[in-house]
């Protein structure tokens, strides 16, 4: 699957985003190498401490549906009805994503329109590992 098909779904899992609280709506699309697409989207929470990013609840998803393996993922946000800004995933979501990927995970952020890529290990260059 392409980046712009990927981003588009993204785009469209944003729609459906739960952010009352900062407006900020994030919604992602995560390609596992079986090439089933699992979204996510940010679910705020009036306490704060348990919301959820889109990246992590899409990466739950997938790993509860027996997925371990992932070749890329699209994120877009932004506060406006289109995500026309940058939104790369927080630290937290990254080190999730390092869990399950290699350092050559494609990152792609941006819109449908305009998108740059990037690699995991250009995200997190010292991602926390046990062994």
């Amino acid at each position: 699957m392409d980046a712009k098909t990927l981003m588009e779904i993204a785009e469209k899992a944003r729609k459906t985003a739960y952010a009352p609280y900062s407006k900020f709506k994030v919604g992602c699309a995560l390609l596992a190498k079986s090439g089933k697409v699992y979204t996510g989207i940010n679910i705020e929470n009036a306490s704060y401490s348990p919301t959820n990013c889109a990246e992590r609840t899409a990466f739950f998803k997938a790993v509860s549906e027996g997925e371990r393996e992932f070749e890329s993922i699209a994120i877009c946000g932004g506060m406006g009805e289109k995500a026309d800004e940058i939104c790369a995933p927080c630290g937290v979501c990254r080190q999730v994503m390092s869990e399950f990927c290699k350092g050559d995970f494609i990152v792609i952020l941006g819109n449908s329109e305009k998108y740059e890529t990037h690699t995991l290990s250009e995200l997190l260059p010292l991602s926390f590992k046990l062994s």
